[in-house]
């Protein structure tokens, strides 16, 4: 009799058990889009080597300089084109199982484009300052980290396995460039610095995390986001410096013919990730826990 009922009772923990594991399962997927898009069966991020951080700088500022050429267009057909390349970049991104440089690359690009043009838009026309823009911004990134944090526990990006934790990371994304392009602005006009000292700034503030990672032991993930925050107005400074005019500290190459250099740049390097994959994480279940001792970036 008593070991009828433990059998029961280990049969009932078992058949328990395994909704609790598809539960589980579902909560990773983002309600109404998990009924669109697949769920990730890998990493949907690239691995961070060298040329990871060369190409970020480059979407940085040709997005600074496609949404300031898309400005002459006036808000609605520019604005409308800023958007459109972004949903598409959603879509592309989202429809992925796993990492595809040209899917990753492509959103990452749209949201500087749209990130530059929806922080712009807070200033030019809403007639916020620099400096409540770039508030606005950090208190905004400062939000998704910790709403990100309370609900997956890490940060990291190869954490990035289930399609709520891409919708954190590339909300951040998205935080991250709007904050660079009003930090940029604020310090090249505002502070006053010309594009040129702005750009400069930032390339030593960029070193802060890496010297600090490697030397103080920082947390990876922590010098990951500082590094990523920084790209945004280190790149953007610079494809201003190249753009515009000079009466305003620029060389004045001019915002289209800047865009498209970077664009260029951009779409040759990325064509090598594609074919020869050196970005792409190792194998990483997206049922694979993480937690914030064993993460790094």
């Amino acid at each position: 009799m008593m070991t009828t009922f433990r059998r029961r009772a280990a049969g009932i923990r078992r058949s328990s058990s395994q909704p609790r594991q598809g539960r589980e399962d579902d909560r990773g997927q983002v309600p109404l889009v998990g009924r669109v898009f697949p769920a990730p069966t890998a990493a949907k991020v690239p691995e961070i080597i060298f040329l990871f951080w060369v190409i970020k700088i480059l979407t940085t500022a040709g997005g600074e300089a496609t949404s300031d050429y898309l400005k002459t267009w006036g808000n609605i057909r520019g604005g409308g084109t800023e958007v459109v390349l972004f949903v598409v970049g959603l879509i592309m991104q989202f429809a992925t199982r796993r990492y595809r440089a040209f899917a990753y690359w492509f959103l990452a690009y749209a949201i500087a484009i749209f990130g530059t043009g929806v922080s712009d838009f807070l200033h030019l026309d809403v007639d916020i300052p620099y400096s409540g823009t770039t508030l606005l911004w950090a208190v905004v990134l400062a939000a998704i980290f910790a709403i990100w944090y309370r609900s997956e526990g890490t940060l990291s990006i190869h954490s990035i396995t289930t399609q709520r934790r891409e919708s954190f990371y590339w909300a951040t994304v998205f935080a991250t460039f709007a904050l660079g392009t009003a930090l940029g602005d604020f310090t090249a006009t505002s502070l006053g610095l010309g594009y040129l000292a702005s750009g400069i700034l930032f390339g030593v503030v960029i070193l802060v995390p890496a010297l600090a990672w490697w030397q103080l032991e920082l947390n990876s993930i922590v010098a990951f986001w500082f590094a990523y925050v920084v790209t945004r107005p280190l790149g953007a400074s610079f494809a201003d410096y190249i753009s515009k005019p000079r009466r305003i500290s620029g060389i004045g190459f001019g915002d289209g013919q800047t865009a498209v250099v970077f664009a260029v740049a951009v779409v040759i390097l990325v064509t090598y990730l594609a074919v020869f994959r050196p970005d792409i994480q190792g194998s990483v279940g997206p049922a694979t826990e993480h937690t914030p001792a064993a993460d790094s970036t």
